[in-house]
């Protein structure tokens, strides 16, 4: 069973994507972010196509209608422990297109 649904926090309130970054506000106050290049469908859409989003599962994941493509909170989350600048752990899916210079930035109060 997927972490969110024990935990109601572990979900996507609001989000932004940029043209370099897809960042996340979970319900608990957290701010996820992760390179878009993580995301082949997002990185290469227009910026109307990145704009035109919904949260699905009551914040358990995020849809792009116009690209067919839907992230996992709890896999976006995942993916953010994996990553360390000092370690450099990347997610099979980055190696190799650039996740090795690119660090997961979270919210102050994950420190």
């Amino acid at each position: 069973m997927p972490t969110s649904e024990f935990d109601p926090r572990i979900r996507a309130l609001d989000i932004q994507v940029s043209d370099e970054s897809l960042k996340v506000q979970l319900a608990d106050g957290r701010t996820i972010s992760a390179p878009l290049e993580w995301y082949p469908r997002l990185y290469r859409a227009t910026p109307a196509q990145r704009a035109n989003w919904r949260l699905i599962g009551e914040g358990d994941g995020i849809h792009w209608p116009d690209l067919d493509e839907d992230v996992s909170t709890i896999m976006l989350i995942e993916d953010a422990g994996r990553l360390t600048c000092a370690g450099v752990r990347v997610p099979r899916r980055a190696r190799g297109r650039g996740g090795l210079r690119s660090c997961i930035q979270r919210d102050a109060r994950l420190a």
